[in-house]
């Protein structure tokens, strides 16, 4: 019994310990920067040993990978989750006003994101294990997208669902790389609210629907306010 209690609590402070070590280094991370962290600043900002860390993570680059495991996972539930509340038909409109609602816009992880892709793309190894984690959040969207034969389906030309999953993670990708410069998340949510609704749905828009009067735009974009005419052209 008492070997019991003592291996719970060895495993609690192990799982408290492994924790402290994920928050302290994505602190770390964003601070400064992927490739400019070692083990024993990681260490230092949580408190702990180098044997605490190599009890719990063989290298930055695992520790790395728990990080993104952990927001890879929270997206896919949030795109599940917004997802799920449509029965078999899925209303397209709908399912992005929630996705894009709840989904994770976090500057600093987009950072610490950003830094792991350069470093991955000169890591064989580490870009395909990356390409794995990527590819768990891209076919939960395809599972869902793959069982919808309502009206809402999405286009042809998208392709099959797996080729539509392709789009919106992106899509995705595309309107954080935005996010990172401007800082604008109220925007880039407006940005990948569109974004999704163009691809999801044939011609962007919901059948019946009326036309929008002000159409939004990307973030960081800005108006003509007084757009330039075309010169007129003379005969010779």
């Amino acid at each position: 019994m008492a070997a019991e209690q003592t291996a719970r609590r060895v495993t609690r402070r192990r799982v408290r310990t492994r924790a402290n070590l994920l928050d302290a280094a994505f602190e770390v991370f964003a601070a400064k920067g992927f490739g400019r962290v070692s083990i024993e600043e990681v260490c230092e900002a949580a408190g702990y040993s180098r044997g605490a860390f190599y009890s719990n993570f063989a290298s930055l680059d695992e520790l790395f990978f728990a990080l993104y495991r952990q927001r890879a996972d929270l997206i896919a539930r949030q795109v599940a989750d917004a997802l799920a509340g449509d029965g078999p038909a899925l209303d397209v409109p709908a399912s992005v006003d929630r996705v894009t609602e709840v989904l994770l816009l976090d500057h600093d992880w987009l950072l610490v994101k950003t830094d792991f892709l350069v470093h991955a793309a000169r890591a064989p190894a580490v870009a395909r294990t990356l390409l794995e984690h990527r590819a768990t959040l891209r076919g939960a969207i395809a599972d869902r997208l793959g069982r919808d034969r309502g009206p809402d389906a999405p286009p042809a030309v998208l392709g099959d669902a797996d080729a539509a999953a392709r789009a919106v993670v992106a899509a995705y990708d595309g309107v954080t790389t935005q996010l990172l410069l401007d800082k604008d998340v109220d925007g880039a949510r407006a940005w990948l609210k569109q974004l999704l609704t163009a691809l999801l749905t044939e011609g962007g828009a919901h059948p019946g629907s009326p036309p929008e009067h002000h159409p939004a735009r990307a973030p960081g974009s800005h108006p003509e306010r007084h757009p330039a005419r075309a010169p007129e052209k003379h005969p010779e």
